[in-house]
Parts: structure tokens; C-alpha cells; sequence
């Protein structure tokens, strides 16, 4: 019976070192491309941003994501990109967005510092910006 726990015990903490290194290298990634990636163009200089994919059939990106996002940018300087998966699968590709909601944390730099798969709540948000712009 232990040698079931310690077997699922270790292959949960298999699961979150993987998941953490798939975050790292995904971040790493849109951050090397930022100077080119089209989405990124316009955006005002020394501002940071959060890019969000999001689909027409997503009901927590209507009911939940996109009223945080609303939340945020009437209460804090910050630049909210909307992609619709569907319309741009190329950026979603690019950005390796596997699911909807998914929101990208971008500093005044437009590097990227966090990513959150699902839905991201208003206070992670804020939190997350915060540490952004305490860096910049």
C-alpha cells in the first residue's frame, strides 16, 4: 500500500516539474521572438501588456476572463491584447497555446514573465503586473 503512494507521489512531482519546465521554456520562447512577432506591433512603448487567446466557444473566457481583463485595464495602465485562437491558429502556434483561456504576462519590454493556462482571476493578474512593473 506505501509503495502505491510513494509511485503516485512521485510521478505528481514528475508532473510539476515537467509543467514548470514547459512554462519556463514557453516563456523563454515568446520573449527570444518578441521584436518580431506581429501580435507585439503597435503596442505603446514602456507599458506592459497581457496577451489573451481566447475562442468564441469559450464560456469562462466570456463569464470570467474577459471581466477581469475589463477590471484591469480600466484600473491599472496596462495593454490587453485579444487573439481569437480560431482566427490566428499561426499565433496561437507560435505562442504555444494549447487551450482557452490563456493570458501572457509582458513587461514594459514586451518580455514575457508569466503565463496562466485557464482561466487567470483578477488578483492573480494584478499580482502578477505588479511584479512586472516593481522590476521595470
Amino acid at each position: 500500500m506505501i509503495e502505491r503512494f510513494i509511485i503516485v507521489a512521485v510521478l505528481a512531482l514528475v508532473g510539476v516539474i515537467a509543467y514548470q519546465i514547459y512554462t519556463r521554456r514557453q516563456l523563454a520562447t515568446i520573449s527570444a521572438g518578441r521584436n518580431s512577432d506581429p501580435i507585439l506591433e503597435g503596442l505603446q512603448p514602456d507599458v506592459p501588456a497581457i496577451v489573451y487567446f481566447t475562442t468564441p466557444g469559450c464560456i469562462p473566457c466570456k463569464t470570467q476572463q474577459q471581466p477581469a481583463l475589463k477590471t484591469l485595464r480600466d484600473t491599472q495602465e496596462v495593454q490587453v491584447i485579444q487573439i481569437d485562437a480560431t482566427e490566428n491558429p499561426d499565433a496561437a502556434d507560435r505562442w504555444g497555446v494549447m487551450s482557452a483561456p490563456t493570458t501572457f504576462v509582458l513587461d514594459s519590454n514586451f518580455e514575457a514573465k508569466a503565463v496562466n493556462h485557464g482561466v487567470a482571476g483578477l488578483e492573480t493578474l494584478q499580482k502578477q503586473l505588479s511584479s512586472v512593473v516593481s522590476v521595470v
